[in-house]
């Protein structure tokens, strides 16, 4: 395992130290969110490194105890006792600020624009999606996110066909960008008489929620069309032109929002969406480039890609990326063990990247 970066280490001390100082002046409300939140961020790393540090002085003072002449047996066979648990630890703590040292991904603190489609299977595919926007939802109340729904088409016999929900909470995207990619459920539908499995699927896409400032739009790529709300949603359907549809010309994109009777409200909404599926083509097209064999063993987020597999029958979840099975899936649909998952998951892409870092260096 490669040594840690000691320069990197003592300008991170250095830049904690500086931040702990200048809160305890005068500082704008502003610079004082900002300043906090890169405290909090550093913290874990900073308290890591000083335990590490503390721990390889242990070492060398054991060390140097062992090697002088005058130290008594018994003394010394106490620091023969005691090394190994102490590199233990520092093996530990180096493991811990590597991890903490990996690049982070520059959407990773955004918010989220969730995206669930049924795939394969008619209505109890509508039924499954249905299960795991419920899913996501108690888990993101669990964080203390929250969540609003942007549009719905529902099933006909409930769940949905599809449904857009943004996500905000610090981290988000951090936690959610797993789970892009079809998702299968095994078991005997309600409608069911004879009791047989079925096989259904429904696919989800995760996309960072993006700003101007992230991608250049051009409002000559945009053709915009407005129309009439269609089915139900009171007296105001088919009376005013509220719908808005927008597509992106130049990638074929197109986003249509009527959930709202404010053509403004449906255009800001309709903007967002297109904007996070823009970006996110962009970004997969990038990644395309970098050629297959350099993305993360987790997966590449690919829709088309079947990453997990609900078993109701024998109520198990097994993630095929990872061949992580859990046999706890009331609790995983109920979002309580979903962060089981997803730290899994989690831990995997960064065994795989310190592992690319080791082979680059």
């Amino acid at each position: 395992m490669s040594a840690l970066p000691e320069a990197k280490l003592d300008i991170l001390l250095a830049r904690h130290a500086a931040l702990e100082a200048e809160l305890l002046g005068q500082v704008s409300a502003d610079n004082y969110v900002r300043m906090t939140r890169e405290l909090a961020d550093l913290n874990p790393v900073v308290e890591a490194v000083k335990a590490w540090r503390a721990t390889s002085r242990e070492i060398a003072d054991l060390d140097a105890l062992m090697a002088d002449a005058a130290t008594d047996s018994d003394m010394r066979a106490m620091a023969e006792e005691e090394r190994p648990l102490l590199e233990a630890r520092s093996a530990e703590l180096a493991q811990q600020i590597r991890v903490a040292l990996l690049p982070k991904d520059a959407m990773d603190e955004r918010n989220v624009m969730l995206e669930i489609r049924a795939g394969t299977g008619g209505d109890e595919a509508s039924l499954f999606a249905g299960d795991l926007f419920r899913m996501y939802e108690r888990f993101a109340a669990l964080q203390g996110w929250t969540v609003e729904v942007m549009s719905a088409s529902e099933g006909t016999m409930g769940g949905y066909k599809e449904i857009v929900a943004e996500v905000r909470g610090r981290g988000a995207y951090a936690k959610l960008k797993f789970e892009s990619g079809v998702h299968r459920v095994q078991r005997v539908p309600d409608t069911e008489a004879s009791g047989r499995i079925h096989t259904s699927a429904a696919t989800v896409a995760v996309l960072p929620e993006v700003e101007d400032v992230d991608i250049d739009i051009k409002e000559s790529d945009l053709r915009i069309e407005t129309m009439r709300a269609q089915g139900a949603g009171g007296q105001h359907v088919n009376k005013t032109e509220s719908a808005i549809r927008i597509t992106h010309i130049p990638s074929g994109i197109v986003v249509m929002m009527q959930d709202s009777r404010s053509q403004h409200k449906n255009r800001a909404s309709a903007m967002n969406i297109l904007r996070s599926r823009v970006y996110d083509a962009e970004r997969q097209r990038k990644d395309a480039e970098r050629s297959a064999d350099r993305r993360g063993q987790v997966g590449s987020g690919d829709r088309s890609e079947r990453i997990r597999t609900y078993n109701f029958p024998q109520g198990r979840v097994t993630d095929h990326r990872i061949n992580l099975t859990l046999y706890k899936l009331p609790q995983v649909i109920a979002g309580e063990a979903l962060g089981e998952l997803i730290d899994a998951l989690t831990t995997e892409h960064q065994a795989a990247q310190l592992a690319a870092q080791g082979s680059a260096a």
